[in-house]
């Protein structure tokens, strides 16, 4: 069991996680017709070895869900659900609540409850500046954008409504954008650009983004509470790693719809106990089943720990339900490998633990990363290359604070011939320090961002350069 916990830990770091009961929002169960569980612990296995890839980003995103609206013993609690929280840092190697974190947009962040109501988000003209909103929903499905890319630079109204609203379009509002789920993650980027001073800029724009109970935009009485089943959980690691996965899995079906696409999935995934709002209980189950239960879920985990380590692309491993195309397995690598990845038409991800040898990096070694000229990102707005400690996926600490590198990197410069060459390395090269990425002492990777990316990129025609080791 001990070692089932570690592989998993290794990659489901996104926040620290700490322990304190919390109050619960309310949500009706939309419960399944009572489905008898099987006897069968091989049949237990392979349901509960499916059911658990089918939930793990729907776990993972729901750690973060309940550190920023439950847990206000968090440094970064947001003060409940429908707030938002604005950072408006450059992060550092000190800031370890979130893995693979990038120094390019200071985040705001909110989850958002829509049981009882929607929620309007409001946002105001951005010009000459990149921007963007990602709605992600409790399956971490990228369902919808507000921003540059998505709906342009002028001010905009959005309402954001669960799956059961019915609602007409209020007068004022641009477009109604509705959730399968009732929980969501909103998660907003604005361009911090490397002029100095420029957080101020991005600190006023942050203060006009603005979420608004349906309710106090309508200016209409509260709507009533909402019943539930069970109440939001606690999240502890350790479900992850045994049977009891399905309890957590249980109370965050209550806030998703179920789509008909998945009808036949949700039917076999009640063999093994596993319906909105019920109860887990142990008892209810033989030693075997349960023990085969526990078994499905270890080895789910130790085949997503290896995909991860396998993983050279993220590019399509977020999007839409459409996207995504009932590959559950990939959204699971997708939340163990970068969780609240952007849909690859508004940013692409590219990353890379080893060099062109084939060999995995590391710091007692140097490297040098060659863009032929003309051949850097092909990009409407931006890219970084940022680089991360392993197995943590920490910005690393360094003398210089830098964390990141790309075109909007003050003092980079280029070959004669036109080239642009980063150096990866401990220490600093004699005169290319403005083209250096400090590198840790032992295994790291970096992610290669792409904001806007061009057709070359989403078509594969543009190649990102392998690192090479140099003496």
């Amino acid at each position: 069991m001990k070692k089932a916990l570690l592989i998993i830990l290794v990659f489901i770091a996104v926040f620290s996680c700490k322990k304190k009961e919390t109050e619960s929002a309310e949500t009706v169960s939309g419960e399944m017709p009572a489905v008898a569980i099987t006897k069968s612990a091989d049949s237990a296995r392979e349901i509960a070895k499916e059911a658990w890839t089918y939930a793990f980003s729907m776990a993972m995103n729901y750690r973060t869900m309940h550190l920023y609206a439950l847990d206000k013993t968090y440094p970064d609690y947001a003060g409940g659900f429908n707030k938002f929280k604005h950072y408006d840092k450059i992060f550092t190697a000190k800031d370890t609540a979130v893995v693979t974190p990038n120094n390019d947009t200071p985040y705001s962040w909110a989850i958002l409850n829509l049981t009882d109501e929607p929620v309007v988000l409001e946002v105001p003209e951005v010009k000459d500046r990149y921007y963007s909103f990602q709605f992600v929903d409790l399956y971490t499905f990228n369902f919808a954008y507000v921003g540059s890319r998505a709906t342009g630079d002028k001010a905009g109204k959005y309402l954001i409504a669960g799956p059961d609203w019915k609602g007409e379009k209020p007068d004022g509002i641009d477009k109604v954008i509705q959730s399968e789920t009732n929980l969501v993650t909103l998660l907003g980027r604005t361009e911090l650009k490397m002029a100095a001073g420029d957080v101020e800029n991005v600190k006023k724009l942050q203060a006009q983004y603005k979420l608004t109970p349906l309710h106090e935009f309508i200016k209409e009485a509260i709507p009533a509470k909402k019943e539930f089943a069970l109440p939001l959980p606690e999240f502890k690691e350790a479900d992850l790693v045994s049977a009891s996965f399905i309890g957590l899995t249980n109370s965050l079906l209550q806030y998703t719809s179920v789509n008909p696409v998945e009808t036949e999935l949700r039917a076999k995934f009640a063999r093994i106990g596993i319906v909105p709002g019920k109860k887990f209980d142990p008892k209810e189950y033989t030693p075997e089943v349960l023990k085969a239960i526990t078994e499905g879920a270890q080895l789910a985990g130790k085949e997503l720990k290896e995909g991860t380590d396998k993983l050279a692309n993220a590019t399509d491993l977020f999007g839409t339900r459409e996207m995504i195309n009932g590959d559950y397995s990939k959204r699971a690598l997708g939340a163990a490998a970068g969780l609240y990845g952007n849909t690859k038409e508004e940013a692409v991800y590219i990353g890379t633990r080893s060099d062109k040898a084939n060999k995995f990096l590391s710091g007692k070694n140097k490297y040098v990363i060659r863009f032929p000229k003309g051949q850097t990102p092909p990009d409407k707005y931006f890219w970084s290359i940022t680089l991360y400690e392993l197995p943590s996926r920490f910005l690393v600490p360094n003398a210089i604070n830098r964390y990141s590198i790309g075109d909007r990197t003050t003092g980079l410069k280029y070959e004669p011939n036109g080239d642009l060459v980063i150096y990866i390395q401990r220490e600093a090269p004699k005169g290319k320090e403005s083209n250096w990425l400090p590198a840790p002492k032992d295994a790291f990777y970096y992610l290669i961002r792409i904001y806007g990316p061009e057709e070359s990129i989403l078509n594969g025609t543009w190649k990102a350069p392998q690192p090479e080791q140099v003496k």
